[in-house]
C-alpha cells in the first residue's frame, strides 16, 4: 500500500458502525414477539409525554458519527450534495427499520421521535461529512499523521479499529482489567470454580498481565515509528477509560475500586514484558501477542466470579446507559474471537524497526 493511497479505514469504520447501532437499537435481543398490531402507528403517534433532553441529544448523536462516515464513504465517488442526501436517507432508511423491528420486542418502543432525531443526527453529520471528509482523512494532518506513523500493510485498517474497540471494552464494568472473551454470560454457563479470594487475585493478576501484554504487542506491531512511546500512551489510555467508566456508572468514589492487589501486580507484570518483548522481531512479537491473548481468554473464562462486582452490578441501575452497557459487553466478550484471527493473516509489506 502505497503511502499516498487511500485506505478502506473509513468504510470499515462504517460498517462497523451500522453493525453497532442495530445491536444497541436492538438490545436486549430477547422476547420476540408479534403483538398483532399495526407496526407503522408509531409514525402517527402524538408528542410523548414523557422525555428528557438527554434522550433526544443522544438520539440524534448516535446518528451524526453515522451520517459523516457514510458521506465520507461515498464522497470519493459522488459529489458533495449527493454523497449529504445519500447520507440523510440511508440513516433516515436504518433508523425506521429499527423502529419498525421494535415493535416486535418487548423490551423496546418503537417512536416517531427517536426517528426524528436520528435523522437530524444524519443530517448533522452527513453535512460534515460531505464538506470535511475529504481534507480531514484523506489530506489533512490525521492522514499523513497515520501515514507516516503506521506500517503499510493490508490489515493495517483492521488493526486500528481493533484497537479502538480494545479501548471501548475497558468500558465494560463487568469484565476484569484487560479481560476480555468472557462468554459465559453470553451462553448462559455456570463458573467453572467456586470464588477463593487468593485464587481470584491470581486470575486478576494473569489476566490483567496477559490482556496487557497482547493488546500492547498488537499496538506496537501497527507502528513504524515511535512505537514503544505511542503504545505506552495508548495503554495509559485504556487505564484512564477504566477508572472513568467506574466513576461514571457507580459514581465518583468508585474512581479507583478496579485497582485492587491483583490488578496492581498485573499492571506492573504485564508493562515489564510487553517492553520486553517489544524488541523482539515482528514474528515472534505476533506469536507472543497469539499466546498471551489466548491465556488471558482462558483465565477469564475458568476462573471464578467476583461476588463483590456481581453485588455491585445488582444494585447499580444502568437506566440510560442500559443499552450501552450491553454493547460494551458484547464488545469485550468478542474481542479477543477477532483479534486473534487478525493476528493469523496480519502481513506487512515492509518490517522496519520499531
Amino acid at each position: 500500500m502505497a503511502y499516498g493511497a487511500r485506505t478502506h479505514l473509513t468504510l470499515y469504520l462504517t460498517i462497523g458502525y451500522v453493525l453497532l447501532i442495530i445491536y444497541a437499537s436492538l438490545y436486549p435481543l430477547l422476547g420476540w414477539r408479534d403483538s398483532g398490531g399495526d407496526p407503522l402507528a408509531f409514525l402517527g403517534a402524538t408528542w410523548p409525554r414523557y422525555y428528557t433532553g438527554f434522550d433526544l441529544a443522544t438520539n440524534a448523536l448516535a446518528y451524526l458519527p453515522f451520517g459523516f462516515l457514510c458521506a465520507a464513504s461515498l464522497r470519493r465517488r459522488l459529489r458533495p450534495v449527493s454523497a449529504c442526501l445519500a447520507a440523510i436517507l440511508l440513516g433516515s432508511g436504518l433508523s425506521f427499520a429499527m423502529e419498525l423491528i421494535q415493535n416486535y420486542l418487548p423490551s423496546r418502543v418503537p417512536s416517531n421521535l427517536d426517528l426524528a432525531c436520528n435523522a437530524a443526527g444524519a443530517l448533522c453529520g452527513g453535512l460534515l461529512g460531505a464538506r470535511l471528509s475529504t481534507r480531514a482523512l484523506d489530506e489533512g494532518r490525521l492522514a499523513c499523521w497515520r501515514r507516516n506513523l503506521m506500517r503499510r500493510a493490508h490489515g493495517v485498517d483492521m488493526g486500528v479499529l481493533l484497537v479502538a474497540a480494545w479501548l471501548i471494552s475497558q468500558l465494560s464494568p463487568e469484565a476484569l482489567l484487560f479481560g476480555n472473551g468472557d462468554l459465559r454470560r453470553m451462553l448462559d454457563l455456570s463458573p467453572a470454580q467456586h470464588f477463593k479470594p487468593e485464587l481470584f487475585a491470581s486470575l486478576e493478576t494473569f489476566a490483567a498481565a496477559a490482556g496487557l501484554l497482547a493488546a500492547g504487542l498488537i499496538i506496537t506491531l501497527l507502528l513504524r515509528r515511535h512505537a514503544r512511546l505511542l503504545t505506552a500512551g495508548v495503554l495509559l489510555v485504556a487505564i484512564s477509560i477504566k477508572a472513568f467508566s467506574y466513576a461514571l456508572l457507580m459514581g465518583p468514589a468508585a474512581l479507583l475500586a478496579w485497582v485492587t492487589p491483583g490488578n496492581s501486580a498485573g499492571m506492573a507484570i504485564g508493562f515489564g514484558l510487553w517492553w520486553s518483548a517489544s524488541f523482539l522481531s515482528f514474528s515472534l512479537q505476533r506469536a507472543v501477542a497469539a499466546l498471551a491473548l489466548l491465556l488471558a481468554t482462558v483465565m477469564v473464562n475458568l476462573g471464578p466470579e467476583n461476588p463483590y462486582l456481581l453485588e455491585a452490578m445488582n444494585t447499580w441501575n444502568p437506566g440510560q446507559f442500559l443499552n450501552f452497557n450491553g454493547l460494551t459487553r458484547l464488545i469485550s466478550s468478542l474481542w479477543p474471537f477477532v483479534a486473534l484471527p487478525w493476528l493469523m493473516i496480519y502481513r506487512p509489506e515492509s518490517d522496519t524497526s520499531v
